[in-house]
């Protein structure tokens, strides 16, 4: 199964025949049209997007993943047995339950194991699965996880500005935005004039090959080497004094030893995260659930930008290369005219990924704010139970938007989304001979904990699983 060209997602059945399943096994390629995962708090959202993860990297692709909520960093739980030892540490007794910790994890190894052999996962299949798969999480702004040198795309000599200007200046000005956002001042690169000094004179070093350190531009800051910006004198568009004040907030800024998590880590490399090393495929997530909602969007602003920037340096591929997942895309790709520093690359990705063999997943409990006009051309479309009639009415609209309610009608897509039980979707694969039916997601190989604190995530990294 491990080495099996298709997805292993579960079940699937007739909408008017829901006891008629089959296995549901979706070719790989399949994702290269972009998915989308939409349901409310308990649809069994986050089990789905686990399983499509394990199975991409079963099938030796890569997996690039973004963690709002903490839900991904279970993947650290894949544990390559049914013992219970291995989940010991991870059981907690409900309210009122008096079990002692031992009894509760015998309980829940049993409850696992029954549970994938059920579904046809033996314990090979679990080695298998851990023996050839690496998951790796990075944490910006912390030490929970590897730490992330968010401003590498910044600081470290660029060797874009020749080959795709365009992506190198994107990637360029998320960075600076991160840096204004730091200091407290204006990071909107089309109306803060300190945004776009920076940005020239980053420029101006990167079209040279060099480093743009923040001590390099502090240093131009105070003396410009540069006389103009764009049609007016630099003193005229930016005056000594308020450059001087910018100097020094800069100053201040690489002072701060809290500054220094954002400098130190790994670097911001997508090519060499999505790499295999030593016959392992990787699993990389991006947790941010630790951060403020600003300092997320920012952050994953710079790390969408250097996505866009390293598929464009890819070949086209009509096969899944690699898998970009953004669990609680919710606030991120939102409907015009918001414009956060995710919603351009995230376009990008839906319009463009497909050419260069990378599928992009989207998930979210919240379909209202989501740009559904971005996501018209997504081909796989997984809905969960949704409460409410305004949120059904928007799943429905998606799925009208690319055709995809063919052969099932508007009031009957709206129907099955009010009514169904947890764990169940509503799957829509234009690929399909059968494009409309009922998904039951197998039981996930990684044991879902819950939401993992950035202490777990230390827990969970200071002892490696037993490969």
């Amino acid at each position: 199964m491990a080495r099996a060209p298709e997805l292993y997602l579960g079940t699937c059945s007739p909408i008017e025949h829901p006891d008629q399943s089959s296995l549901c096994c979706l070719p790989a390629h399949h994702l290269l049209t972009h998915t989308v995962v939409v349901g409310m708090t308990g649809s069994g959202k986050s089990g789905l997007l686990t399983v499509m993860v394990e199975e991409a990297l079963s099938s030796h692709v890569p997996v690039l993943m973004i963690d709002i909520k903490g839900d991904l960093p279970n993947l650290l739980l894949g544990f390559p047995g049914f013992d219970a030892k291995s989940i010991e540490p991870w059981v907690e007794p409900t309210p009122g339950d008096d079990c002692d910790p031992e009894t509760l994890a015998v309980q829940a190894a049993s409850e696992r194991e029954t549970a994938l052999r059920a579904w046809g996962i033996r314990e090979q299949h679990l080695r298998d699965y851990n023996q050839h798969t690496e998951i790796r999480v990075i944490t910006p702004g912390s030490n929970a996880g590897e730490p992330l040198h968010v401003l590498s795309a910044l600081e470290r000599p660029a060797s874009d500005w020749e080959k795709d200007p365009t992506s190198a200046r994107a990637s360029l000005a998320a960075a600076v935005s991160l840096v204004l956002r730091l200091l407290g001042r204006d990071p909107d690169p089309a109306r803060s004039k300190e945004h776009v000094l920076l940005s020239v004179l980053a420029e101006e070093r990167g079209k040279r090959g060099e480093p743009s350190r923040l001590e390099d531009l502090l240093a131009d800051v105070t003396k410009p080497p540069i006389e103009t910006v764009g049609a007016l004198p630099i003193d005229r568009f930016v005056s000594k004094r308020d450059r001087a004040e910018l100097a020094a907030a800069l100053n201040a800024l690489l002072a701060s030893p809290s500054f220094a998590t954002w400098r130190e880590g790994v670097a911001l490399d997508v090519g060499s995260w999505l790499t295999p090393r030593n016959g392992r495929t990787p699993g990389v997530i991006v947790s941010v659930a630790h951060l403020d909602d600003e300092e997320r969007a920012l952050v994953l602003g710079v790390v969408l930008e250097e996505v866009v920037t390293w598929l464009r340096h890819q070949g086209g591929s009509k096969r899944l290369r690699a898998l970009v997942v953004f669990d609680e895309v919710y606030g991120y790709l939102p409907p015009h005219p918001a414009n956060p520093p995710t919603k351009r690359p995230l376009v990008t990705l839906m319009k463009q990924a497909r050419a260069y063999g990378v599928g992009i997943v989207v998930a979210t409990q919240n379909p209202m704010d989501l740009d559904y006009r971005a996501l018209s051309n997504a081909g796989l479309w997984c809905v969960g139970r949704l409460q409410t009639d305004a949120d059904r009415a928007r799943v429905v609209e998606g799925l009208a938007l690319n055709n995809g309610h063919e052969g099932t009608t508007t009031a009957q897509l709206s129907e099955l989304t009010k009514s169904l039980a947890p764990r169940w979707f509503v799957l829509r694969d234009v690929h399909a001979a059968e494009p409309t039916r009922l998904l039951q997601p197998r039981w996930a190989m990684s044991f879902l904990h819950g939401p993992m604190t950035p202490e777990d995530i230390r827990r969970a990294r200071a002892k490696p699983l037993r490969r």
